[in-house]
């Protein structure tokens, strides 16, 4: 049997797409993401693109570099911090049918943070990583459910509530923590179980079943070794969704159409893609990062690299918050050890793309990449 060129595989299209359009767009995906695996050294990739009413599909080199598996539309990627927009939808959701205040403070879903710095700041706060700047991670130390409760119980405060941001998965942890506890079952119930297949998302998992084992891409490290994501405290709520490109298009299909959806979970997704502060060009939403379109290329560098992921960002609170815009450039970032992610979207353009890998490479490349992708849409 005749194994497929890991460059050269062919992209799956959707029937319906225009052939031209179809032509024009595969040679600029190929033109685009061919160079950058080998640059990046990635093994696959799948990318997925929104645009003009149709789906397209693309698929490029192995999921698995041992078997020669290669990738396709269904192959599930980790996603990293891309988790972190599902969790907001979750805690949107309980907020749009009246199970979960946002503006409530944290103490009030969990009681063990009464006495705790922490425990005055929002749930929205917490969501936007504003509540206090908590580390981008737990420390080592830090494993079980009781030695994460202590952490947070014992956190002293550095910045008032509203104040800064800092991104932190400890902060959108509990945040998706708080939102589940709202409605008095585990996080990953209400995520696996409801939002999910209320959302469409049949092949969407926290916990990867065995059916879907097959499906499941291998990561590979900085050094080329064989990894997968490491469960640690909070891992559902802040990085723990494996998908496939099929399954995150259509996720960005709902954010551009969320009127399709019952009216909870389109109010749902326009909670997401508020605005609650702004850092310079970046206005922050829940989970969402959003920037006035048409931007730059540049500014979607500068805000999506180091100096905001790890950095401690002076904030301009919106009040009341600035509802979901059309004319903006919805974007997320994820990683894990061996996996690296971003979608972006405009909802004005009705269009969108998603990117995945099965390896983390630097969030300038994804960007430049995305950009170029659905900039040549434009023409």
């Amino acid at each position: 049997m005749t194994r497929p060129n890991p460059w050269l595989l062919a992209a799956t299209l959707t029937l319906a797409a225009p052939p031209l359009l179809a032509d024009d767009l595969q040679a600029t995906v190929d033109g685009v993401i061919e160079p950058l695996m080998r640059e990046q050294h990635i093994a696959g990739m799948a990318v997925a693109v929104y645009a003009k009413g149709q789906s397209h599909y693309f698929s490029y080199g192995w999921a698995s570099k041992a078997d020669k598996q290669p990738v396709s539309r269904d192959t599930l990627f980790e996603v990293g911090s891309v988790s972190k927009t599902y969790t907001a939808t979750l805690a949107a959701l309980a907020s749009a049918e009246g199970k979960l205040d946002l503006a409530a403070p944290a103490s009030r879903y969990q009681p063990a943070l009464a006495k705790a710095p922490l425990g005055s700041a929002s749930v929205l706060q917490l969501g936007t990583y504003s509540g206090d700047c908590l580390p981008l991670q737990f420390p080592e130390a830090v494993q079980t459910p009781e030695q994460t409760l202590a952490w947070l119980q014992h956190w002293q405060r550095r910045f008032a509530p509203g104040t800064y941001r800092c991104y932190s998965n400890p902060s959108l942890g509990l945040f998706g923590d708080l939102a589940a506890r709202a409605q008095q079952k585990p996080f990953a119930e209400v995520m696996s179980e409801q939002l999910l297949p209320r959302l469409g998302l049949k092949h969407t998992y926290l916990e990867v079943p065995a059916s879907a084992r097959g499906l499941y891409a291998q990561g590979y490290d900085a050094n080329d070794k064989p990894v997968r994501v490491n469960p640690g405290p909070y891992a559902d709520q802040a990085y723990g969704i494996k998908t496939s490109a099929s399954d995150l298009l259509r996720f960005v299909q709902l954010q551009l159409q969320p009127g399709a959806l019952d009216p909870a979970l389109g109010q749902a997704i326009a909670i997401t893609q508020s605005g609650y502060f702004q850092v310079g060009p970046m206005t922050q939403g829940l989970g969402w990062e959003r920037y006035a379109y048409p931007v730059s290329l540049d500014t979607l560098l500068a805000y999506n690299g180091a100096k905001i992921i790890r950095g401690e960002n002076p904030v301009r609170a919106l009040q009341p918050a600035l509802p979901a815009e059309p004319a903006a450039w919805y974007n997320k970032t994820g990683a894990t050890g061996g996996f690296g992610a971003y979608v972006a979207f405009v909802p004005a353009k009705q269009m969108g793309i998603v990117l995945l890998a099965n390896r983390n490479y630097p969030n300038e490349e994804r960007v430049r990449a995305a950009q170029r992708i659905l900039s040549s849409l434009e023409h």
